[in-house]
């Protein structure tokens, strides 16, 4: 029984650790003055922070990039990169 419960645990863990990677968030960078597409999960911060905004996770880069073309509040969306950052 421990057996099986370790086995369950160390399938939980992994599939977890799995299923986090590929997200992708579009962000806000004040930094930059551009909306950027990243990797991992950003953190806010609305008052002098150089991330101003984040939407997602996007389970692919298409999505996120068709995401990032509605945002009105992406500035100089012609410009904005399509490269991802991590």
């Amino acid at each position: 029984m421990t057996r099986a419960m370790l086995a369950a645990a160390l399938l939980m863990t992994t599939a977890t650790a799995v299923w986090a990677e590929g997200l992708f968030w579009v962000v806000g960078n004040r930094a930059t003055n551009r909306c950027e597409i990243v990797t991992s999960n950003p953190v806010v911060t609305i008052m002098g922070g150089d991330i101003w905004f984040a939407d997602g996770p996007y389970k692919s880069l298409a999505d996120a990039k068709l995401a990032r073309s509605t945002i009105n509040a992406c500035p100089n969306k012609a410009e904005s990169s399509d490269e991802t950052d991590e």
